[in-house]
């Protein structure tokens, strides 16, 4: 089992996924310089229950570990960071610092087993192309395998406005393959919405 400190927040993140993050709480700063002066690494999670900033936001119960790729101190005072998904995790149970900031037990789930995008699926993976193409820093810095079906589906689910909660069941599952099937469903539901 290892402890990790937490960063609750209202996006999911993939192990080989990118996050851009804006810090200004003492808790979370005091984290970052942390992070970057050890090299550790720290663990995001979707909120349940509660809000970004303020008191403690209680978790789901499965996140991404992420290590701080870049920094900067912003015009507007406030850090920015870009962090990069390692591996996900589960939380065995937590507690919240005198700080206020919340760590936890952790257990790390095993790496997915790569798998080849289905024909049927290959759509997506051209989908992905263009968002790619489109979105520029900081994601010109991903090294995409667009023929893997983890990599599709993780990087789309990021990408996309899907229900926090879709994205949540999403990087619960362990198996790429059934994340495709799940994810094109949630997207035909989108498009009906739209």
């Amino acid at each position: 089992m290892t402890r990790l400190p937490l960063f609750p927040l209202n996006s999911v993140i993939f192990p080989g996924g990118l996050l851009p993050m804006k810090i200004f709480e003492a808790r979370y700063l005091d984290l970052v310089s942390d992070c970057l002066k050890n090299n550790r690494v720290f663990g995001i999670c979707l909120i349940k229950d509660g809000q970004e900033v303020g008191a403690p936001a209680q978790v789901h119960g499965v996140g991404t570990s992420v290590s701080i790729v870049d920094w900067e101190q912003r015009r507007d005072g406030l850090l920015g960071v870009l962090v990069h998904g390692d591996r996900r995790f589960r939380v065995l149970n937590s507690q919240v610092e005198p700080n206020g900031l919340v760590t936890a037990e952790i257990e790390f789930l095993e790496r997915e087993k790569e798998a080849a995008i289905p024909e049927e699926f290959r759509s997506m993976s051209d989908m992905l192309k263009r968002i790619m193409d489109e979105l520029g820093a900081p994601y010109d810095r991903l090294a995409i395998h667009y023929d893997l079906a983890g990599e599709v589906g993780a990087r789309i689910t990021e990408l996309l406005p899907l229900d926090l909660g879709v994205k949540q069941s999403l990087l619960e599952m362990d198996d790429p393959l059934s994340r495709l099937f799940a994810l094109r469903d949630a997207m035909r539901e989108i498009k009906m919405a739209s």
